[in-house]
């Protein structure tokens, strides 16, 4: 029960590995704040978890300000963070279009320094937490189809290494997951988007990985669940691929 005592904050908590991490850290037992988009979903996962349901834009500070002020007035201080939300929109880069790439970054980007900006100054006030930026292996090496997800992730990256430097002095660890392909809605999304091009854009990362096979939610959800623990008490700035050996560095 590495998490015994404290509260955990979710975004994008009812997706694959959204709601894979809030059942690990709630069996650590943290108090888990469920925030999703989706707030029925959200409200019955937490149901089932003894948690908190909430709905969260991450696109809008007023949301996130709304989710985390509910939530902290019911479960009390964030000491745990884990940025997940995140959407896909997969194609060729010169068949994107201006709008799309505002969807992605306001989302996989923007919606992580939302939540960061809005959670932060109570964890440094308190002289501790953790912050766990759920990336991808697409923002270290790159992924065609998905050039400007890859972007967002890549920049997520870069925000995790900067916030650790600066919130260390405060007790305030920030660290990323770099998911590969994972068993999830928003990798079998891609097929049905893109059809047999989308079929060998997801066999091509699998085949890439040298286990040769998609890793579970289950196995993203461990590695955040250590990230948010005293166990990684001396871990910070890092982005921990967890991906079958994908983004070997």
């Amino acid at each position: 029960m590495r998490l015994e005592g404290k509260t955990a904050f979710v975004s994008g908590a009812t997706g694959g590995i959204g709601a894979a991490t809030c059942e690990r850290l709630a069996g650590e037992g943290a108090r888990v704040v469920v925030a999703d988009l989706d707030a029925d979903r959200a409200r019955e996962l937490a149901a089932g978890l003894d948690g908190m349901g909430v709905e969260l834009d991450v696109r809008s500070t007023a949301s996130v300000g709304d989710a985390l002020r509910a939530a902290e007035a019911e479960l009390g201080p964030i000491h745990v963070c884990v940025n997940n939300a995140g959407i896909a929109e997969d194609d060729f880069f010169t068949r994107t279009d201006e709008a799309m790439w505002d969807r992605v970054i306001a989302v996989n980007l923007r919606g992580v320094l939302a939540v960061t900006h809005a959670v932060l100054p109570g964890m440094h006030e308190r002289g501790g937490g953790a912050i766990v930026n759920v990336a991808s292996e697409a923002g270290r090496v790159g992924s065609q189809l998905s050039t400007v997800y890859s972007a967002t992730k890549a920049g997520v990256i870069g925000f995790t290494k900067a916030l650790a430097k600066e919130s260390a002095r405060f007790g305030v660890r920030v660290n990323a997951v770099a998911p590969g392909p994972i068993d999830t809605p928003m990798l079998r999304a891609a097929p049905d988007a893109l059809g047999e091009l989308g079929e060998r854009f997801v066999a091509g990362m699998v085949a890439s990985t040298a286990m040769r096979r998609a890793g579970r939610p289950e196995e993203v959800a461990a590695t955040i669940a250590y990230l948010a623990s005293e166990d990684a008490s001396f871990v910070t700035g890092e982005t921990i691929g967890v991906s079958g050996g994908l983004g070997m560095m």
